[in-house]
C-alpha cells in the first residue's frame, strides 16, 4: 500500500546553490559569469524580513515581509510599478501588454483578458490539452521503442508550446508558423539581457537596456508569425472558438474599443512566454525529483488508479488527482519559473521605517520567500504533502506566490494548473524516467528558473 505521507526520514532536498556570505556570493556571481541571480543571494536573504540586498548604485531592497509584500503587490496608488530592467527586456517582445504595463493601461488590459480563462473555457480547452498529450505519448513510445535519450527540459518545452498554441490559436505545434515561433523563442529566453548583474549593481534607475541583435531578431520573427496567426483570425473569426478570438471580441467597457492588430499581438506574446515557458519549467523540475523518488511515483499511479477506476483520465478526474496537484505546487514552491517580482520606487517613499529614494529598486523574490525559515517547515525539502489538504492549515497567506497576488496574479494560474495535474498524472502513471547523471543538475535564474544544463533522461515504458 502507498504511504499516506511522507516521513521526515524520506524527504528530499533538491539541488540548490550552496548560501554564501554577501561578499562571496558576490565574487561566486562575478566569477562564473552566468547571469545567475540566485547565486547572487547572501544566505542572510534567507531569514531577514526586509533588508538591503548587496551594494548597488540604485538602492535594492529585498522584501520577504507577506503584509509588505501584498501592500506593495496590490498597491492601487501606482508607486511600485513594474521594475524597468524587466520592462526594458520584455517589451521587444511583448511591447505594453499586460505582463509588462502599469497604472490605467494594465487596468484596460486586465478587465479585458481575463474572461478568456473563465472555467467554462478552462473545461473546453481541456480538449486541447488531451490532443496534444495524446500526440505527445506517441512519440514517448517511439523514443522509448528507439532506447532514445531526449532532453526534458525540451520535451517540456515542446509539450507546453503545443497546448499553449491550440489552446490559443487552435494550431497545433507542427504548423509552420508555431514550430517558427517556438524556435525563435528558445533563443529569446537564452539571450535576452534581463538583468545582467553588472547593470543591477552600477546602471541608475531607468537606463536603457540595448539588446542583441539575434535577441531583437528573435522577437521580430516571433511578431511576425504572431501576427500572421492573429490575421488569420481577424479574416476568418467564424471559423474559430479559441482564447485568441476571446482578446480579439474583447472590449473596453468604457469605450467599447477592442485591442488594435499590435496590441493583439503583445496581449498574445505574453500567453505564449506565461502559457508554455513557466509550465514547462515547473514540470522540468517535477518530473526531474519525481524519477528520483520511487514511493511518488508508487502514490501516484496509485491516486490516478483510484480515482480514474482504470478510464482514462478525464476533465472531471483533475480535481480529484489531490497528490498529482500537490506535486505540482511544491515544485513552483522549490523552484518558482518567476524567480523574482522586481518592482521600483517611482518617487522617494517609506516601507515600514526605512526610507527609500526614488529608483530603488524593489525586490521580492518567490524563490527566497518559498525557502524562507519563517515561513516553511523543511525549507529547502521536498515535500509535497505540504499541500494535501489535511496539511493546507500550514500554508501562510501570502508566503506562496508562485503566480503573483493581488490584482495582477496570473490569469492563466488554473489553466497552468489543470494542465500540469494531467501531464504528470499521465505520464508518472505510463512511464520511468532514468535521469542521466542527476548530480549535475542545478538551477540558475535567467528569465525563468532553470536547469544550467539540459537535464537528460532515458524514458521507458511502466515497469
Amino acid at each position: 500500500m502507498a504511504p499516506s505521507s511522507m516521513t521526515s526520514a524520506s524527504l528530499f532536498i533538491p539541488p540548490r546553490p550552496k548560501s554564501l556570505g554577501p561578499l562571496a556570493a558576490l565574487l561566486r556571481a562575478g566569477f562564473t559569469g552566468d547571469g545567475n541571480l540566485i547565486g547572487l543571494l547572501p544566505k542572510q536573504a534567507y531569514k531577514m524580513k526586509i533588508g538591503n540586498l548587496g551594494y548597488s548604485r540604485r538602492s535594492i531592497l529585498i522584501i520577504n515581509d507577506v503584509s509588505t509584500i501584498r501592500s506593495i503587490l496590490t498597491d492601487p496608488t501606482d508607486i511600485y510599478p513594474k521594475n524597468d530592467l524587466m520592462v526594458g527586456a520584455l517589451a521587444p517582445l511583448v511591447g505594453d501588454s499586460i505582463f509588462v504595463s502599469s497604472g490605467d493601461t494594465w487596468r484596460r488590459q486586465r478587465s479585458m483578458v481575463a474572461p478568456a480563462f473563465s472555467h467554462m473555457k478552462l473545461s473546453l480547452a481541456f480538449d486541447s490539452m488531451l490532443a496534444a498529450v495524446d500526440d505527445f505519448q506517441v512519440k514517448m513510445d517511439k523514443y522509448v521503442e528507439a532506447e532514445q535519450t531526449i532532453s526534458l527540459d525540451f520535451a517540456m518545452s515542446s509539450l507546453t508550446a503545443d497546448i499553449i498554441c491550440r489552446t490559443v490559436f487552435s494550431t497545433p505545434l507542427e504548423s509552420d508558423a508555431a514550430r517558427n515561433v517556438f524556435d525563435a523563442f528558445t533563443i529569446f529566453e537564452r539571450s535576452v539581457a534581463h538583468v545582467e548583474i553588472r547593470r543591477l549593481i552600477m546602471d541608475p534607475a531607468w537606463t536603457d537596456i540595448p539588446q542583441h541583435d539575434h535577441v531583437l531578431d528573435a522577437c521580430q520573427s516571433i511578431r511576425s508569425e504572431l501576427g500572421r496567426l492573429v490575421d488569420g483570425h481577424l479574416e476568418d473569426g467564424a471559423d474559430f472558438d479559441d482564447i485568441a478570438m476571446d482578446i480579439i471580441l474583447a472590449r473596453d467597457s468604457k469605450t467599447d474599443e477592442g485591442f488594435s492588430r499590435e496590441e493583439l499581438i503583445d496581449q498574445l506574446g505574453v500567453f505564449f512566454l506565461a502559457g508554455h515557458e513557466t509550465t514547462a519549467s515547473a514540470l522540468t523540475w517535477a518530473f526531474y525529483i519525481v524519477a528520483m523518488r520511487p514511493e511518488i511515483v508508487a502514490r501516484v499511479r496509485a491516486e490516478v488508479d483510484q480515482i480514474t477506476e482504470g478510464n482514462p483520465i478525464g476533465f472531471e478526474h483533475i480535481r480529484k488527482l489531490n497528490f498529482s496537484r500537490a506535486i505540482f505546487k511544491e515544485a513552483l514552491r522549490l523552484y518558482p519559473p518567476i524567480t523574482f517580482i522586481p518592482r521600483v520606487a517611482a518617487e522617494a517613499i517609506k516601507i515600514g521605517k526605512r526610507k527609500v529614494k526614488k529608483g530603488a529598486m524593489i525586490m521580492i523574490a518567490p524563490w527566497v520567500i518559498h525557502r524562507h525559515h519563517d515561513y516553511w517547515r523543511d525549507p529547502d525539502c521536498f515535500d509535497p504533502d505540504r499541500f494535501m489538504p489535511e496539511r493546507d492549515n500550514e500554508i501562510i497567506d501570502d508566503a506562496y506566490l508562485p503566480f503573483g497576488l493581488g490584482p495582477r496574479i496570473c490569469v492563466g494560474a488554473n489553466f497552468a494548473t489543470i494542465e500540469a495535474t494531467l501531464i504528470l498524472a499521465r505520464f508518472i502513471k505510463s512511464y520511468e524516467f532514468k535521469i542521466l547523471e542527476p548530480d549535475k543538475v542545478q538551477p540558475v535564474a535567467r528569465l525563468t528558473t532553470r536547469p544550467a544544463k539540459e537535464i537528460l533522461i532515458k524514458p521507458r515504458h511502466r515497469n
